[in-house]
């Protein structure tokens, strides 16, 4: 697959958050682009340009995508109406039945189900790879082996995984490289700088922001992203406008959301990693960490999720969910509001005890997304739940 790297930005981060994508402006334009709540739009007669929301192309959409293509330094990029839709449609573009897919063993619960339940009964085989193995990837290659998947930093557990071997491989073989970056963002991340071919987001997270949109994005080259298009047509993936709208708002806070998640979270984790209560704190930006000099070397920022364990395993989590104030015990990351969440209910509840062990979610496992509180009334809150 081409490169979907672009030329050096004409701005810097912030500023495009704020007006990649837009055009040029007239006296009269509104500061605030307006939500176009229609399906359908006028055409000539004869003509096949179709302007059509499941169509991804109305205005809402259209604005969106350039800007998210703008931030990954990619040639195009496409909205769905979320992650799950995202990563199932930007793969199906590029797999068909008899082909082979490598993917990290560490994964979101829902993309595991999708590659080890759905893509099997379409054909397509897939192989889990341990990515921390030495020549992993090349020993599980196959003839039929058409991408790689990986997700990274990793939802839950906050490995960070090394893409330049992976990169150095794909592009030796001409094969995909795929990258779920929903947990570092682009403020932290941007895979095609590192020799990715495609980026995932669950724009549902730290894209928006504020827990009130779903949507998925797939960024890459543009003639890869019309595969991905009619994909996304075909199996209705398309986000509503208001979606669009409400996704092209909170974006524009990613840059000063995630640098201040970023601190917040760095100072958390060594106060966490010094508490009693708590066996082990999995942050990136600690020296700790196992993939602490990957981090440095790849990331911009370490992001605003972390991982504990509570000592007291299950008895002791169960404690600590009951006992948090400010602290919302809920789904979902990456917005203005703190959470906190264990995976064995929800991400990876699927798991087993012994499958969720064997990925680093034992029991007693805490994940905290940290939001825009004052850092010091989060800390209070996890102190009182820790005591």
């Amino acid at each position: 697959m081409a490169s979907s790297r672009k030329p050096p930005r004409p701005h810097a981060f912030a500023t495009l958050v704020l007006h990649a994508g837009e055009g040029a402006h007239a006296a009269g334009d509104p500061v605030v682009p307006p939500l176009v709540q229609s399906v359908n739009y006028v055409q000539e007669p004869g003509s096949d340009d179709l302007m059509y929301t499941r169509y991804g192309n109305t205005p809402n959409a259209d604005r969106i995508q350039k800007r998210l293509a703008a931030l990954e330094g990619a040639e195009d990029a496409l909205v769905l109406a979320s992650g799950m839709g995202a990563t199932a449609c930007g793969l199906l573009a590029l797999l068909r039945p008899g082909d082979h897919l490598l993917a990290s063993q560490y994964l979101y619960g829902g993309t595991y189900r999708l590659l080890m339940e759905e893509f099997q009964l379409m054909g397509i085989d897939v192989t889990l790879v341990e990515p921390f193995e030495p020549r992993a990837w090349r020993r599980r290659l196959r003839k039929e082996t058409r991408a790689i998947f990986i997700e990274s930093p990793v939802n839950p557990t906050c490995r960070v995984l090394d893409m330049r071997g992976v990169s150095l491989l794909t592009k030796e073989l001409g094969i995909a490289l795929v990258v779920d970056s929903t947990f570092a963002s682009p403020v932290n991340f941007r895979p095609l700088e590192h020799g990715a071919d495609v980026v995932i987001h669950s724009a549902t997270k730290f894209l928006n922001g504020h827990h009130d949109v779903l949507g998925g994005v797939v960024c890459g080259t543009t003639p890869y992203i019309d595969e991905v298009r009619q994909k996304e047509i075909v199996w209705g993936q398309t986000p509503d406008p208001f979606a669009c709208w409400l996704l092209e708002r909170g974006l524009k806070t990613l840059d000063v959301r995630v640098q201040r998640q970023n601190a917040s979270a760095q100072r958390l984790a060594q106060w966490l990693e010094g508490r009693k209560e708590v066996r082990r704190c999995h942050y990136p930006g600690l020296a700790s960490h196992p993939d602490h000099a990957i981090a440095v070397d790849q990331l911009d920022g370490f992001g605003g999720m972390i991982s504990f364990e509570l000592g007291g395993g299950a008895r002791a989590a169960d404690r600590f969910a009951k006992r948090i104030k400010l602290i919302r015990y809920a789904a979902s990351l990456g917005g203005v509001d703190t959470l906190v969440s264990e995976p064995r209910f929800s991400s990876h509840a699927r798991f087993s005890p012994d499958e969720r062990a064997r990925v680093g979610i034992p029991d007693g496992f805490i994940r905290l997304s940290v939001g825009l509180e004052d850092c010091d009334d989060i800390m209070a809150d996890l102190e009182q739940a820790l005591r």
